[in-house]
């Protein structure tokens, strides 16, 4: 969900050696975009930006799992950036650009927002449990697929 910016470097050898380190119990492996995994304690080194490695390297270390409803999802992204802000940037001589936090926390905002809109008046809906949405207009209920990385689609309920 990460959008291209092109105000920092990739991520360079050095830091990553220093992460690697600092951070035995943590896997680090390549891949093609950043991302944390809870149950794998791996964390995929993308293209891209250093700090979104920090980013997610922030996950890791706030212990951040699945979650049940949308908006968790928006917090763990929040708290993320917050530590990468607080501890991390600082510690590893990371510069922060707020345009690249605020562009990333963006596509998460977009992606809850697309997620709510009732398939069927198109008006924004409630989410009642994981992943289904009642809409407060027409009563019509849907599940969203899960889509971070993929083309949304919304499911009627019966």
């Amino acid at each position: 969900m990460y959008t291209a910016v092109t105000i920092m470097q990739p991520t360079n050898k050095a830091l990553l050696l220093r992460l690697k380190a600092d951070h035995p119990t943590i896997e680090f492996v390549g891949g093609t975009t950043f991302k944390w995994s809870h149950q794998r304690r791996e964390l995929t080194i993308g293209d891209g930006p250093e700090l979104y490695l920090l980013h997610e390297l922030a996950h890791a270390l706030l212990d951040h799992r699945d979650f049940q409803f949308d908006i968790e999802l928006l917090r763990h992204e929040r708290e993320a950036w917050d530590y990468v802000r607080s501890d991390l940037a600082p510690k590893y001589a990371v510069s922060m650009h707020e345009e690249l936090v605020e562009e990333s926390l963006d596509t998460y905002r977009e992606w809850m927002h697309l997620r709510s809109l009732c398939p069927s008046c198109g008006l924004t809906g409630l989410q009642t449990k994981t992943s289904t949405y009642v809409c407060t207009n027409c009563r019509c209920s849907w599940r969203p697929n899960d889509a971070r990385r993929h083309a949304l689609r919304r499911y009627k309920l019966t």
